[in-house]
């Protein structure tokens, strides 16, 4: 059997690669703003009830390990 994502989800990954890629390119603003976005969708998602308890769970897990990750970038 599949498993296929939802949409919520998979607008969250992309968000979640979009962060990994500024990372990566050394894009500290882009990725602190995309991190920051991570978090309100997040929160919209779920609020709507587009995403479950589990799947809120683990993006903003997801987000507060990037924001630990990213606690010493600044300007």
């Amino acid at each position: 059997m599949f498993f296929f994502k939802s949409k919520a989800c998979r607008e969250l990954d992309n968000i979640i690669n979009d962060i990994d890629q500024y990372l990566m390119n050394n894009y500290k603003d882009l990725a602190h703003d995309a991190r920051l976005r991570l978090e309100k969708r997040t929160e919209e998602l779920f609020s709507e009830g587009k995403l479950n308890e589990k799947q809120h769970h683990a993006y903003m897990l997801k987000f507060r390990q990037y924001s630990y990750k990213m606690r010493d970038y600044h300007h």
